[in-house]
């Protein structure tokens, strides 16, 4: 999968009121290691559409890969073995103190805790779990999103619970709902507008 048209896309978002008018280098850079990632996997334009406006959103509209809001006394408390939930954070594979820390969200997609790092990592076979900065590396980053999304690393469900990877299109009602692939139903009817925005980018620039 791929755009025959990239300016055609580029365009169209252009036009929209998210990151038009202008496209800085890192958003069209941005933008494309998605796609890339995402047309390497199959995705249809629906899915491709999704994962587009989720990294659009977790990335605080900057289509580049970050890290989690909070800083590390926030990370300690909600994921380190001695925070607030020690159980959840063992559960996770956060058993050594400084654990939160270390592996706190980062990414397209914020990927949060040691065990995800250490499925990334063999999954892609790359030393993510080793070298946690790696995940916000925009081709690991996308990558990670695709699989994650796919696979339902986060939630335990995956984007074909709600939307068949092939559709060219999906109704708002289905973009909503797969909201509950990344974090339940939290901003779900702005990021399905978001992703009727990318679907009709794609359209245009002949995403297939």
């Amino acid at each position: 999968m791929a755009l025959k048209d990239s300016d055609a896309f580029f365009d169209s978002i252009r036009g929209s009121k998210m990151l038009g008018p202008t496209l800085s280098q890192t958003e069209v850079a941005g933008c494309n290691a998605v796609l890339t990632a995402l047309g390497a996997h199959g995705w249809g334009a629906a899915w491709t559409a999704y994962g587009l406006a989720t990294a659009y959103h977790e990335t605080a509209q900057t289509m580049q890969p970050i890290d989690e809001q909070g800083g590390d006394a926030y990370f300690r408390r909600l994921y380190d073995v001695e925070g607030i939930n020690p159980k959840r954070a063992k559960a996770n594979g956060n058993t050594a103190p400084g654990d939160g820390v270390r592996y706190h969200g980062r990414g397209y997609v914020q990927l949060t805790w040691k065990n995800n790092y250490i499925r990334a990592a063999k999954e892609l076979d790359e030393p993510i779990d080793q070298q946690p900065t790696l995940a916000k590396r925009p081709d690991l980053a996308a990558a990670i999103m695709a699989l994650g999304m796919e696979e339902g690393w986060f939630t335990a469900k995956g984007l074909g619970r709600y939307i068949d990877k092939a559709a060219g299109s999906a109704t708002q009602k289905a973009y909503g709902l797969a909201r509950y692939v990344i974090n339940g139903n939290d901003k779900a009817a702005q990021i399905a507008g978001y992703a009727a925005t990318f679907e009709k980018a794609l359209k245009a620039g002949a995403w297939n």
